[in-house]
């Protein structure tokens, strides 16, 4: 009798750089830093472009127009509220500054100098925050998964949340060209690059049709809808048909078009995004429902109503139900 045993390859381990890593797939197309270099293009033809940033310029894209524009940079250090306050001198000034930082640090810090100083005022700030829900693994003090919900209440702001890369960069010269203050979640560095295979087109204020479906309407936003196109895909290998209807803006919502495709043909709809289940797009969409008496069968995907942990991305991504694989079997269940 032989006395070798055989034991299982251990798991691969994750390096801890996949607690910041893009959230393209190894196969996906991507194109690097596009709003860096969507905001230089633009700042060509608009000399009163000017950027900000909160000692964070590398990290969200900034430094490319830092580099390409250094007089119309200002550093404002680990200070994000005198970068709000900052901004909206400029914005009076006649300049449009377009702002970045964290996510968390926009929603959660600087949320009073927000309100006052720029959205009461209706001044034109355009305020691009980097780490938007779960994208980053450095837990919750990096993870800004109820900032759509808090800013949803604010007056006088425009929300966006971009998919991918050919998304933000239609959305630099739209949130320039927009009257009035703009909070958009940013995707950075090496960005999918996947609505260019759908004819996509953006507008402020529209949600659009990305594939049709006669069983599951998907409803879905930012990094969610990605997945949830990869998702459309392994679903219809099993037969199962689902229309992905894309709702870049938050606020203003086009609930005309969502409850048009929420009321035909008595199909599942699913509200999916990168944000917690609480005061976002999905409980903008149910209300809306509601108030137009429209009853489907209505689920949702998105991150739980709790602080996450830490760890890897992919990882975390399965845990919390947000990931392609995650989406799928979520969707399989309900159905």
């Amino acid at each position: 009798m032989s006395t070798a045993q055989t034991t299982a390859a251990p798991k691969k381990r994750l390096a801890t750089s996949a607690m910041i890593a893009s959230i393209a797939t190894a196969d996906q197309r991507t194109t690097a830093a596009p709003f860096g270099n969507a905001l230089v293009e633009l700042a060509k033809s608009r000399p009163e472009i000017v950027g900000l940033s909160a000692d964070l310029a590398k990290y969200t894209d900034m430094h490319i127009f830092a580099k390409a524009y250094p007089e119309r940079f200002y550093q404002m250090g680990m200070a994000e509220q005198l970068l709000m306050m900052a901004a909206a001198g400029l914005a009076r000034e006649g300049t449009v500054p377009f702002v970045t930082t964290y996510a968390v640090f926009a929603a959660r810090r600087a949320y009073d100098f927000i309100c006052m100083a720029i959205a009461e005022e209706k001044l034109n700030v355009k305020i691009v925050c980097a780490l938007p829900g779960l994208t980053s693994g450095y837990g919750p003090s990096h993870q800004a998964t109820e900032d759509i919900a808090i800013f949803r209440g604010m007056p006088n702001l425009t929300i966006i949340d971009p998919a991918d890369a050919l998304e933000i960069e239609q959305a630099v010269p739209a949130i320039a060209a927009h009257e009035g203050p703009v909070y958009m979640r940013l995707l950075r560095g090496n960005v999918p690059l996947i609505l260019d295979e759908y004819g996509y087109t953006f507008e402020i204020g529209k949600a659009k049709s990305l594939r049709p479906g006669n069983d599951v309407l998907v409803v879905s936003t930012g990094l969610a809808t990605m997945r949830a196109l990869q998702a459309a895909e392994m679903l219809g290998k099993d037969g199962i048909g689902v229309e992905v209807l894309h709702a870049a803006t938050i606020k203003p919502l086009d609930l005309d078009t969502i409850m048009t495709a929420a009321g035909k043909g008595g199909r599942l709809v699913v509200v999916a995004e990168n944000h917690t289940v609480i005061g976002g797009l999905g409980e903008a969409i149910a209300a809306g429902l509601l108030r137009a008496g429209i009853a489907p069968k209505f689920r949702q995907i998105g991150l739980p109503d709790e602080f996450l942990a830490a760890g890897a991305l992919p990882t975390l991504h399965d845990r919390y139900g947000i990931s392609t694989a995650a989406m799928v079997q979520q969707i399989k269940g309900w159905l």
